[in-house]
């Protein structure tokens, strides 16, 4: 799934290919894996979560 950092980063880079600004399009290329980043920590976060309600619930019982 693509997060907001991304479609951002996406469109900085485009709009840096389009002007010919290597700024911006260095900008957009960061922020890309900037959103890279945060979307592999917000599954690593999930999957924990996950893991220990299975162990919470499995106490319960």
């Amino acid at each position: 799934m693509v997060n907001k950092d991304q479609l951002k980063g996406k469109a900085t880079e485009v709009k840096g290919k389009l002007t010919d600004d290597n700024t911006d399009e260095l900008k957009g290329k960061v922020q890309q894996g900037f959103g890279d980043a945060k979307e592999k920590a917000e599954k690593k976060a999930d999957a924990a979560a996950g893991k220990l309600n299975k162990k919470i619930d499995e106490h319960k019982e």
